[in-house]
């Protein structure tokens, strides 16, 4: 039985699209319906079920605004939505993508919102155990760093952190480190030491001086500048064309993949709506977000830093697939990763099955 707060989101939910029909029929994003066209049911594309038997569907996310997605998908309800009357949702949060990877290859996950770097390192210990099938997010990973801090030639000598040891800001930051000509390693020596800590600890070393600056993503860049005083030296989005790089993306397991195509079609389109939610109705994503990451956390988060982060962050279906590439490339050059080939990392058809029924363009990968 669903709770009086999702029967309420439901109401509301009708009442907007009631309105959107009503109004105009179409938005600037040039989709052939209004919100609300990504039902379960929509499209005749939609794989039919294999089973309906019970199914159970275990995801997970991070308690971070670079997936609010997945977090307005899940807190808000449109998760279960999407999702057959036979499939139980079971969510699990992490705090690094490690921590995600283990608990696919342990079989404890079905599918997970990740981080690239992670995905390319799961995809390279086996390359049947992950397929992505949906972006999330781009951009919002910035290096901040102490007021005294004016270019690249003040950094010898210091000490700058990233989340975790290979994860996706360490692998950036090392590489634009490396094209400064600085030399880095993973013991923390090197012309700029490295010093890999959690999110949290970061803006704590940040802030009584232990560090003199960090590459991370949203929402800590900007507490960084808020909270420990820092300034942008490097924004991450100018190193790439046209200023897109994934942030998060959606991975399932290939066997969950190949059992259960229906399951991860309506998961997609849960994903649709929680974006349609980012782009039609900021106030109440960001709300969702906030709420989510407290329920979580059992910390409140700032509704002025939720803004914030938004304002720096792009959620989109498009998994900005030849930036993972070029992120692969780098770990490998920083002798962070083997060489791998990700030619089969991505399955997009049912993404794009999903984004034909909105009327949207197909995605593609490298």
């Amino acid at each position: 039985m669903r709770s009086p707060t999702r029967r309420r989101l439901a109401v509301l939910l009708a009442a907007v699209l009631a309105l959107v029909v009503s109004a105009c029929g179409g938005d600037d994003g040039g989709e052939a319906e209004p919100a609300g066209t990504s039902s379960p049911t929509a499209g005749a594309d939609t794989p039919e079920p294999v089973s309906s038997e019970p199914i159970t569907l275990r995801l997970g996310y991070f308690p971070n605004v670079t997936h609010a997605p997945a977090i307005i998908g899940h807190h808000g309800g449109f998760f279960e939505d999407a999702l057959g009357d036979n499939v139980t949702l079971e969510i699990s949060n992490f705090n690094a993508g490690g921590e995600a990877v283990e608990a696919i290859f342990s079989g404890a996950l079905d599918a997970t919102f990740i981080g690239p770097n992670p995905a390319i390192n799961a995809y390279a210990r086996d390359t049947q155990s992950i397929r992505i099938v949906a972006g999330t997010a781009s951009g919002g990973a910035y290096l901040v760093v102490k007021d005294d801090i004016d270019g690249p030639e003040d950094l010898a000598g210091k000490t700058l952190s990233s989340p975790a040891l290979g994860n996706t800001q360490d692998v950036a930051l090392r590489a634009w480190l490396q094209e400064q000509g600085y030399e880095t390693d993973t013991a923390g020596g090197g012309d700029v030491s490295i010093l890999p800590q959690e999110n949290s600890q970061i803006l704590t070393t940040f802030i009584d001086g232990s560090i003199d600056g960090a590459w991370v993503p949203e929402p800590w860049a900007t507490r960084l500048v808020d909270e420990g005083g820092g300034k942008i030296l490097v924004d991450e989005a100018e190193l790439w064309p046209d200023g897109k790089y994934v942030t998060t993306h959606l991975v399932v397991t290939k066997d969950f993949l190949d059992e259960h195509p229906d399951v991860v079609h309506q998961l997609i389109e849960g994903l649709a709506a929680a974006l349609d939610v980012v782009e039609r109705d900021r106030d109440e994503a960001e709300r969702l977000t906030a709420q989510g990451i407290e329920e979580i956390t059992g910390k409140p988060i700032a509704p002025e830093l939720v803004t914030a982060s938004f304002d720096n962050l792009t959620f989109t279906l498009d998994p900005v697939a030849t930036s993972l590439t070029t992120s692969a490339e780098n770990a490998t050059a920083l002798g962070l990763l083997d060489p791998v080939d990700l030619d089969g990392i991505y399955d997009l058809t049912l993404l794009n099955e999903v984004l034909a029924d909105r009327g949207e363009p197909e995605v593609s990968d490298p």
